[in-house]
């Protein structure tokens, strides 16, 4: 299990990214938690899942989890477009029943797809050196 303190790797791509933050919340259920995250993790979470995620141009993609609250970060090039990407993850093999599945677990519209069930957050600060 990873030490919370001790922070998470960040890749640096050779070309021009953008990022995208998002929000969802789970219900209040710990044992639909606990099976939320089981899925997410590298044995369960499904390979088409993971192939409609890079088929879309993603670079990279982040699921932070504190309570019920989920909080994601989308890595992708700064030339690709939010919508095109999330259109074509969505037409993907799989990516459909892979919405079905965790639909249960999340406090949004069933049969919404994963571009309106998460929510763009908007940034108020940003610091870099």
């Amino acid at each position: 299990m990873q030490n919370l303190q001790e922070g998470y790797p960040v890749t640096h791509f050779s070309r021009k990214t953008k990022r995208y933050c998002q929000t969802l919340d789970l219900r209040e259920e710990p044992e639909l938690i606990a099976t939320y995250k089981q899925l997410h993790s590298e044995a369960s979470i499904w390979p088409e899942t993971l192939d409609a995620i890079h088929a879309a141009g993603i670079l990279e993609m982040e699921i932070f989890l504190l309570g019920t609250r989920l909080f994601m970060i989308v890595e992708m090039p700064a030339d690709l477009d939010w919508d095109t990407a999330m259109q074509k993850m969505g037409q993907m093999p799989k990516q459909k029943e892979w919405e079905a599945l965790t639909a249960k677990y999340q406090k949004a519209d069933p049969d919404a797809g994963s571009a309106e069930k998460w929510q763009l957050m908007e940034r108020i600060f940003h610091l870099y050196k």
